[in-house]
């Protein structure tokens, strides 16, 4: 077990380095010169060589890489070209917005995806599973951004029970903040709902093909306690593969919907970075948003550990 996690943790680390480097390629490799950017057309040579002195822009790439990386690893992530402002500062204001919001999203997820696959499997070509099926492939069909535009025409234009846009902040109390991330989580939910209900639906039918399912059956068990106690939790492990990759995607992929929202998190920061040339603090979102889902998909892997022995016996061995 422990040689297992020693290796998990090495590769771990191995990857964020090697994202690492592959993202400071191409952030390297945009057009555009920052420095230029920030001052405009009428700044004069002088000028713009002194501010790309002081932004480190005339040093060699891989020093550049290494101070960033240093940087990286101390915590001093630099500061905001645009904002002027520490970098880590602006990630973790923004994540009070961001963390929530994909936290909220994927409950909603869970919440509808999985009854609503456990049912279809279930009673497999009844009512449950037509819905399932439809409302996947609906779900999967129609993309978020427009869902988004579709609530806020309809809880926010027509009948005013939710916000269009914006984030009061969490000082203005849970309700306003939470209300403000009700329509935005409910347009990241529903496609990633779709895509677990398939999957729960799936897992669910093949593990009910089991020899075990069907021996506690012929033991004269119910079928609801076979279905809730033997199947599901065994039925558990692409389901959270599933989950870990969808958490991932909620926080990396919800630039559309937080735009389409104008909440201030952690995509929105992103685009403003990528459209305003920030390149410190584009590449260090983007190194958060992959080094979340490199730890995300670590504790996805030990929870498999916990989930299924079998697991943990091989790792042993």
């Amino acid at each position: 077990m422990v040689i297992l996690l020693t290796r998990r943790i090495i590769s771990l680390l191995l990857t964020l380095i090697a994202v690492s480097l592959l993202l400071f390629a191409v952030m390297a490799l945009l057009p555009g010169d920052p420095a230029a950017i920030t001052l405009g057309t009428s700044a004069t040579p002088e000028t713009l060589a002194a501010l790309r002195h002081g932004m480190g822009l005339d040093q060699p790439l891989i020093i550049r890489y290494g101070q960033w990386l240093a940087g990286v690893l101390t915590g001093d992530l630099g500061k905001s070209y645009t904002y002027g402002v520490p970098v880590a500062g602006l990630i973790v204001e923004r994540l009070a917005v961001t963390l929530p919001l994909a936290v909220l999203a994927i409950i909603l997820s869970v919440l509808i995806a999985v009854p609503l696959g456990v049912a279809a499997a279930a009673r497999r070509g009844g009512f449950f599973d037509i819905v399932a099926t439809l409302f996947s492939q609906m779900s999967i069909a129609v993309p978020g951004f427009w869902v988004g535009l579709l609530l806020i025409l309809l809880f926010a234009t027509s009948f005013g029970w939710m916000p269009a846009g914006g984030f009061p902040g969490w000082g203005d109390g849970l309700w306003p903040a939470l209300k403000s991330l009700v329509l935005p989580a409910v347009a990241l939910a529903l496609p990633q709902a779709a895509v677990l209900t398939r999957v729960t639906r799936s897992a669910v039918l093949e593990t009910l093909h089991e020899d075990f399912a069907r021996t506690a059956v012929a033991k004269g068990l119910s079928r609801s306690r076979v279905l809730w106690r033997h199947v599901v939790p065994n039925a558990l492990v692409p389901v959270l593969t599933i989950l870990g990759l969808q958490f991932t995607f909620l926080v990396a992929g919800a630039v559309l919907i937080e735009n389409v929202f104008t909440l201030p998190g952690l995509g929105r920061l992103a685009y403003q970075a990528l459209s305003q040339r920030d390149v410190i603090v584009l590449q260090d979102v983007v190194l958060f948003f992959a080094g979340l889902v490199i730890v995300v998909n670590f504790l996805v892997d030990l929870s498999y550990l916990v989930i299924d022995p079998r697991l943990r016996s091989e790792g042993a061995r």
